[in-house]
């Protein structure tokens, strides 16, 4: 090959080049920046619109509109929708690789249509793209020190902390919850009201009326020019109990003679706690092409600059801080990608018993791995788990080349070539077998890249773009820096001293070196006999076969492997309609269970919400969210699971709530599902849907594995329905919208105007006064003002009725359903479904109704199909590229019966390691195909060098198998023993890699094993049946001359 003498003549171009691939290379990884997961670019919008003060029931009509138009969108592949009470989210799922850029303004244009349509009251639609960046990546808690109260604190993090943290670059957005907000109260006496002819809208306008700031033009006087302002703000509150009421009689009276004017806080409807203390919340989001780990380096820095400044005043606690798992996460993964480059090193040395040689092969590594560094500096690729983890997957292979280039050159070298002489022809004899094994791996690739789809599509392409590179690199080192190298450093006088060993460590690699010749021996032995007993070898791999089928069954499915983030979340629901201080107490109770578990290390309460970080989170009294963060796994002998479940049987027996304990699993949710275990429950009726989902709901408690079972459908807050009647209003000249303007002023109050305090703004409520609110009879005395010059009360026209309403209803492609969702404790996924829909299977339902499967389920159905496609795939282009090279279609299919013996390994790997079969898993398994033919490659390469130089076919075969024993061993225990510490899953995140390598590591030990002894065998038979078809055609064309040759003979006669 013309590189490898171009390498071997020029070393000083050599040297100049390799000098400035590592000065780039060093400069380029100093700019890649950390992420824990490769861009996200999800197919996934919402479309958020607020009715405020409407019911579930309500909000579904608004939804059902919106529906009927983003059904037209091109590329949709489901739409769910989920109204609950003010609110209305619509999820749309596109198909992947749809352009969302131009999805979304699709979304805007078909929302804007409706706009006109919907009820007054009906907030404009709100379009969001729904990436990762929508959850905060830093969550803090701060309490108040010394003298300083929680309504100062609440200032402080509003006026001070928020607007600085918003000034950072990489941050979007930053929001408080918690504290004390000053609020001036204006609470009317209904009595008062009602004898004066007033109503609650007339004392609102005379408020803002009366509050005010407004530029009146420009005079002139003595020749100058005066700008006009009337300045009517109050200047104290007790300005607001002077303002002068005109009643319906004429007469006037002032606000204080009707109300009472209250200087607090605005009532609480969130606290928020950290570590039992009363704090404020403060969440940042980053911006959507910033990166995480500057971000939040940022955003602490900033924190830490804030707190000196304050640090009388406040104590800041960091609760949640993405770069840190990010950063545990990647420095593991180096460790592993380090500790796999040192143990192919030792293998190596074992085999080569000389450093010098090890390092020739070594520098395979460091240089193959910068130069991709290089690479993907310019592919704008980010240092994460997947792509540092694609490198510690491709160590062992890294070297693969290399060793079979320079095992070779060693050779020569052996038999009397000078070290320019074996570099050149050690290296060119195999350069197309390391060309044809390369190949072979990028082939594999190739269907991952641009065939998959989903999420493997999302999270395993960048791993199959670097492994790609990498090894490409590899290549090209083991074809122009190893000969290079080789002929400078293969002196006679250094093959002199290889063939001495000093000391100990040279005692036990002579002796490992013996072995290995002994087991070159016992193998030309086994070649032999194996040659000679074809049926027998053909037999014993097909029952292997068969076995590692029949304990397929016996190994579970997941979707992805579950990380260990240290992270819970705790949901509480109280019983409808609880207040938020019986809310407080229950999880008062659940914060003292929590410090009793010693892996507990911060506890963060967010009482009167849902979720801090859901997108339809609101202020309800009857929830609350509790985050929970453990140690490091290293600093913590249990697993985030096990303190989980302990943490799920402390508070089971805490009444008047319901109460669900998830571990927070950083891949949740990539694939659109969070829950594993999603059934769907569709029809129209929600008395009968409520009904299946409480059977499918049982059904799923008894499984054996499940945990937090909950369904959507389920009664809500119990509701005074306000009924008005349209004729009774319309008498009074009012419309349905006017009369609930005024229910919702009277009972929540409505901001009438802002009073001016020490340079900030007070919000003036006006409200009925509080007490009575439950009650029908308070609600009945509600003043209407007619806009006629009258006041009539509430209960002329409408009517009262106290039911539940229920608190969601979710639709899914325009059809109501209800979902029964539950997680996995000690099972997998694919075993669980299994026996839910055995029983399920068995439910008897309503014409109209059906039962369908999603969530995890369905994103691993989904991703399994299309790696399964990419498979076939990978080996009809492994199969091509073999044909191309070799001119051959008989070699390639000889060398792919090694494919078929690394599904023992899998097999068998992972029944004995307890993993389950993941997306992860089935990366592994086509990464093999690639791997595993490398070996038949350098075996039957060499087996044909030797045939075609007229040996003998058997004597072939085991020359070549005694020849290339020592280089296949090489490189399989190298890729091995690179991978072992992957497969360990030890460290922050390892466990999300291990299924990958452990599939790897079993597959290609046992196909190693195998092949060394099956493809010759099979190499073997086929060639006995071409020469018994070579014989068969030659006898045909023999008979027919004989047979024209007597017909000659006749004629001539």
């Amino acid at each position: 090959m013309g590189i490898i003498r171009f390498s071997i003549k020029r070393p000083v171009t050599m040297t100049i080049l390799v000098s400035v691939i590592l000065i780039l290379g060093f400069f380029t990884f100093s700019k890649l920046p950390l992420a824990l997961y490769p861009d996200m670019k999800l197919p996934y919008a919402a479309v958020m619109t607020s009715y405020t003060g409407a019911g579930p029931e309500e909000v579904e009509q608004v939804t059902k509109m919106l529906e009927g138009q983003l059904n037209s969108l091109s590329g949709v592949k489901e739409i769910a929708s989920y109204s609950t009470p003010g609110n209305s989210m619509i999820l749309i799922s596109f198909n992947w690789g749809t352009d969302m850029s131009n999805s979304i303004n699709d979304i805007r244009e078909k929302t804007s249509m409706v706009e006109k349509y919907l009820p007054d009251g009906v907030d404009k639609p709100m379009v969001l793209k729904m990436d990762v960046n929508l959850m905060p990546i830093v969550q803090m808690g701060i309490q108040a020190k010394g003298n300083t109260s929680m309504s100062q604190l609440q200032r402080i993090a509003e006026d001070e902390i928020k607007p600085r943290l918003e000034r950072i670059p990489e941050v979007a957005s930053v929001s408080i919850t918690g504290g004390l907000t000053r609020e001036i109260k204006v609470e009317l006496d209904p009595v008062k009201l009602e004898a004066n002819g007033l109503s609650i809208s007339q004392i609102t306008q005379a408020l803002a009326a009366e509050n005010f700031n407004m530029s009146s033009g420009q005079v002139k006087s003595g020749g100058r020019e005066y700008f006009l302002r009337n300045l009517q703000e109050f200047q104290t509150v007790e300005d607001i109990k002077d303002v002068a009421i005109t009643t319906s009689t004429g007469a006037t009276l002032l606000l204080g003679d009707i109300a009472v004017l209250t200087d607090g806080y605005v009532d609480d409807t969130q606290i928020t706690r950290l570590n039992g203390g009363v704090a404020v919340g403060i969440h940042c989001q980053k911006q959507s092409d910033a990166n995480t780990v500057k971000a939040c380096e940022s955003i602490t820095a900033e924190m830490e600059a804030i707190e000196k400044e304050m640090g009388q005043d406040l104590d800041v606690d960091i609760v949640m801080d993405q770069s840190t798992y990010i950063n545990q996460t990647l420095v593991s993964v180096q460790r592993t990608l380090i500790e796999g480059a040192l143990l192919a090193m030792l293998i190596l040395f074992l085999f080569l018993r000389n450093g010098r040689s090890t390092l020739i092969i070594f520098t395979a590594i460091p240089l193959s791995i910068i130069t991709t560094f290089i690479l993907m500096y310019y592919n704008n690729d980010t240092l994460n788990v997947i792509t540092l983890g694609g490198l510690a997957l491709g160590v062992g292979r890294m070297v693969d080349d290399s060793i079979v280039v320079f095992e070779n050159i060693y050779r020569h070298r052996l038999l009397g070539l000078s070290p320019i002489e074996a570099a050149i022809t050690g290296a060119s004899q195999v350069g197309n077998a390391v060309v044809a094994s390369t190949m072979t791996i990028l082939a594999v690739f190739l269907p991952v890249m641009f065939v998959t789809e989903g999420i493997a599509s999302v999270i395993f392409k960048p791993m199959a773009v670097t492994v790609s590179f990498a090894i490409l690199c590899s290549l090209l080192v083991s074809l122009t820096v190893v000969p290079l190298m080789s002929s400078r450093m293969l002196t006679d006088k250094a093959m002199s001293r290889a063939e001495t060993s000093k000391g100990r460590i040279g005692a036990v690699v002579d002796r490992y070196g013996q072995w290995m010749d002994n087991l070159g021996e016992y193998y030309k032995t086994w070649l032999e006999w194996s040659l000679s007993h074809r049926r027998t070898v053909i037999g014993v791999v097909t029952l292997l076969m068969i076995g590692a089928s029949c304990l397929v069954p016996f190994i579970g499915a997941e979707f992805m492997p579950a990380m260990d983030s240290g992270e819970i979340s705790i949901s509480v629901e109280a019983d409808k309609g609880n207040p938020l201080s019986d809310t407080n107490r229950i999880v008062n109770i659940i914060e003292k269970d929590l410090q009793q578990v010693p892996e507990v290390d911060t506890i963060f309460c967010s009482i009167g919400a849902d979720n801090n970080m859901s997108l339809t989170s609101g202020t309800q009294s009857e929830k609350a969210t509790i985050y929970v963060k453990l140690p490091s796994r290293t600093e913590r002998e249990r697993s985030v699971d096990t303190v989980a479940e302990e943490i799920r049987n402390k508070v089971a027996s805490i009444p008047g709530a319901r109460i669900k304990v998830n571990v927070t699993d950083m891949t949740s949710g990539m694939g659109g599902s969070t829950a594993p275990v999603m059934i769907r429950v569709r029809g129209d009726d929600l008395t009968v849907l409520k009904q299946l989902s409480k059977q499918v709901e049982d059904i799923v408690r008894t499984i054996p594995g499940t945990r937090e079972v909950t369904s959507t459908l389920k009664d809500g807050n119990p509701e005074i329905q306000v009924k008005i009647d349209r004729r009774r209003a319309a008498t009074y000249g009012l419309s349905p919208a006017q009369i609930a303007n005024e229910v919702k002023t009277a009972v929540n109050g409505t901001v009438a105007t802002r009073y001016k305090s020490g340079g900030t703004e007070v919000d003036v409520r006006v409200r009925y006064i509080k007490e009575g609110h439950d009650s029908i009879g308070y609600l009945e005395n509600i003043s209407i003002n007619t806009g006629r010059g009258s006041v009539i009360k509430l209960s002329q026209v409408a009517d009262f009725v106290i039911a539940p309403g229920p608190m969601q209803i979710n639709r899914v492609n325009r059809q109501r359903e209800a979902e029964v969702d539950a997680y996995l404790l000690n099972r997998d996924l694919n075993s669980v479904m299994k026996d839910i829909q055995a029983r399920v299977g068995g439910m008897n339902l309503p014409a109209g109704y059906s039962i369908q499967y999603g969530g995890q389920n369905e994103d691993m159905i989904e991703s399994f199909m299309s790696l399964a496609t990419a498979m076939l795939l990978a080996i009809i282009l492994v199969y091509a590229v073999m044909a191309v090279l070799y001119e051959s279609f008989f070699i390639p299919f000889i060398i792919m019966f090694s494919v078929p013996t690394a599904f023992i390994g899998v097999v068998l790997s992972l029944l004995l390691t307890g993993n389950s079969f993941s997306v992860n898993a089935f990366i592994g398994v086509i990464m093999l195909i690639g791997i595993v033919v490398a070996n038949a490659i350098v075996l039957i390469d060499y087996l044909q060098q030797l045939r075609h130089g007229g040996m003998e076919r058997n004597a072939a075969i085991v020359e070549a198998g005694r020849v290339r024993l020592r280089p296949i061993l090489m490189t399989a225990f190298a890729t091995i023993l690179a991978m072992a510490p992957m497969s360990l899953g030890l460290g922050e995140g390892g466990e999300s890699e291990a299924p990958l390598a452990i599939v790897i590591i079993g597959g290609l030990l046992v196909s190693t094993v195998i092949t060394l002894v099956l493809v010759p065998v099979v190499y073997s038979i086929f060639d006995d049946w071409g020469r018994k078809l070579k014989k068969r055609k030659a006898a045909k064309e023999a008979g027919e001359t004989v047979v024209t040759g007597e017909t000659e003979t006749i004629a001539t006669d």
